[in-house]
């Protein structure tokens, strides 16, 4: 992200400096400023205010927490719910239906944001009122994890102690997937993935997206990785994908679905999910969110799906 430079923000050296790169081309050759010189007017140039940020994507937030950064935050979307403490800040909105009058409202000085974040109309309103936004890649593995942090922890200037939590996350999440993966390929249970059950249409994941990355992460299998993203699947592709166990968000009012209106389905019920009403909720940031947590999740999604830790573990 590159910033203009304020002239009437220089300090002498720096004016001086910049007055010889206007004039350079006419001037007679000189030697030039020192490394250390042309460095801190770099560093001056393209540093940010970070001191009123408002923070867009859970994983971003609770970054920001881990870091003990979050005194800056005036504001966060409403994926944002983790640490309970950020619930109290002003929301934003929906992190995919910002409305740039809501954002703007905070009065930030900085904004950063999880890819995907939008709609475009407000991240152009946004970048055009001059407010320094960084955008964060969205991964769903282990290297993504540590990149957000690292990205993150670079933006607020507090590089070190971002280390310092990539190390601590990098350590933890490698001994949870490392204790999943020991479970044998042929014991491995099939996981289908459903985010909404809304019109009696089963919206299910496919590949490169959180809850693939989560379940492999986990030691499963998706059931459903014959196709990309997000998708309604017909009856005979639910039948086709034989999931043993189901796994959803927790999620309340018109979007909840009891198990057993769950397996009357008339295409769920035929699964061996069916027979054993296997039906897994989990918290939707804890388990899809990607952040310092997710070797938890791991953990937790693991121990749900096999019931106890294999004999090799």
């Amino acid at each position: 992200m590159k910033n203009s430079c304020d002239f009437r923000r220089l300090r002498s050296w720096e004016l001086a400096l910049a007055v010889f790169a206007v004039s350079a081309p006419f001037a007679l050759p000189v030697a030039s400023p020192p490394s250390f010189v042309r460095a801190a007017v770099a560093q001056d140039m393209q540093k940010i205010d970070t001191s009123r940020m408002v923070s867009v994507g859970g994983a971003i937030t609770e970054i920001i927490y881990a870091l003990g950064e979050e005194g800056k935050l005036v504001g966060r979307d409403s994926t944002s719910v983790y640490p309970e403490a950020a619930s109290k800040l002003p929301n934003v909105g929906y992190m995919r239906q910002l409305a740039p009058e809501g954002v703007i409202a905070t009065n930030p000085s900085a904004i950063i944001a999880v890819e995907g974040s939008g709609p475009p109309e407000t991240l152009n309103v946004l970048k055009e009122a001059k407010i320094p936004f960084q955008t964060v890649p969205e991964k769903f593995d282990r290297d993504g994890i540590l990149e957000k942090i690292k990205i993150v922890g670079d933006f607020l200037g507090v590089p070190e102690r971002a280390a310092a939590l990539s190390e601590k996350v990098n350590a933890d999440l490698d001994a949870a997937v490392a204790d999943a993966a020991k479970r044998p390929e042929a014991e491995r249970k099939r996981v289908m993935f459903i985010l909404s059950t809304q019109g009696g249409k089963i919206m299910a994941s496919g590949t490169g997206t959180a809850a693939d990355g989560i379940i492999a992460l986990a030691g499963a299998v998706n059931a459903t990785a014959s196709f990309p993203g997000y998708k309604p699947l017909t009856d005979e592709a639910i039948i086709e994908a034989k999931p043993d166990v189901v796994l959803m968000m927790t999620r309340s009012g018109g979007h909840a679905a009891t198990d057993d209106e769950l397996f009357a389905h008339p295409a769920l019920s035929l699964t061996p999910a069916a027979k054993t009403k296997a039906v897994i909720r989990m918290d939707g940031l804890h388990l899809l969110g990607f952040g310092p947590r997710t070797a938890g999740a791991v953990r937790e999604l693991n121990a749900a799906i096999y019931g106890k830790p294999h004999a090799s573990q």
